[in-house]
């Protein structure tokens, strides 16, 4: 029996000046085992040519639903909620999110799809430092990767994420590998239109979601690899500090979002 409400999933990048980095992020996406889905790229005001390099893309691979469109406002937030709404307004039912400088796993959206199958309405999937884009040795490596554990744990246990209105524990879905269900994410309010410095983005859609729902966790299976540059950028020590209490206005010296 064909169901009556197919799952159309939208996979949204929100991109600022990423036209050095996005076409590897978009081949990972024209690599995909299962190719129905429509990727969203949402231009926030670069001046690098992002989009003339997302377009060029759709060109030269016109399998793949790739489509960009343009958001003002500065921060990922914004980028995020504009693409987001954008979706679900043409028609996605279900949208995952990651990065511009990140690689999704070929069997990415198979996993996300599975997700949704299982009942999830909002789940995170493990994150896996890049070996491509920077000469990181592997201890720093496994250093950034403890430090993204310690922050996720830690953060279960800070007072502002307890608390009888959450209907739930709390759960980390990182931002590069997140998906959630169109109808959530219009329920709870969806991403803050800030930058990412202002706010803990991730977090504050982890928390309004938990709010409204317990369909939510983690899933070892969405696997996405991510940029080590922001620890280039940064160094250990802020990268470590950003990581396991998001200090981050004390880290303006790069605009990554």
């Amino acid at each position: 029996m064909i169901s009556e409400n197919p799952l159309r999933l939208w996979v949204v990048v929100p991109a600022y000046n990423e036209g050095r980095w996005i076409a590897s992020t978009l081949r990972s996406m024209a690599d995909q085992r299962d190719r129905d889905f429509t990727v969203l790229v949402v231009d926030n005001a670069s001046d690098d040519g992002t989009a003339d390099v997302v377009r060029g893309f759709a060109d030269q691979h016109p399998d793949l639903d790739l489509r960009v469109i343009r958001e003002e406002q500065k921060g990922t937030g914004a980028a995020c909620d504009t693409g987001i709404r954008y979706a679900i307004s043409h028609g996605a039912t279900h949208i995952a999110r990651t990065d511009a400088d990140c690689l999704a796993a070929p069997d990415w959206t198979a996993a996300v799809k599975n997700a949704f199958a299982d009942g999830y309405q909002m789940v995170g999937g493990r994150l896996r430092a890049r070996v491509d884009d920077f000469p990181v040795p592997v201890w720093q490596r496994m250093t950034l990767a403890t430090a993204v554990r310690v922050g996720t744990l830690a953060a279960r246990f800070r007072p502002d994420h307890r608390g009888p209105e959450f209907l739930g524990p709390y759960v980390l879905c990182a931002g590069c590998n997140s998906a959630i269900t169109a109808d959530l994410y219009q329920r709870c309010g969806g991403y803050p239109r800030v930058a990412f410095e202002e706010e803990y983005l991730d977090r504050t859609l982890s928390n309004r979601a938990r709010r409204v729902t317990r369909s939510y966790g983690r899933r070892s299976d969405m696997v996405v690899f991510y940029s080590t540059r922001r620890m280039k950028a940064w160094g250990m020590r802020k990268t470590w500090s950003w990581y396991t209490a998001h200090n981050h206005r004390e880290q303006k010296m790069a605009d990554v979002r």
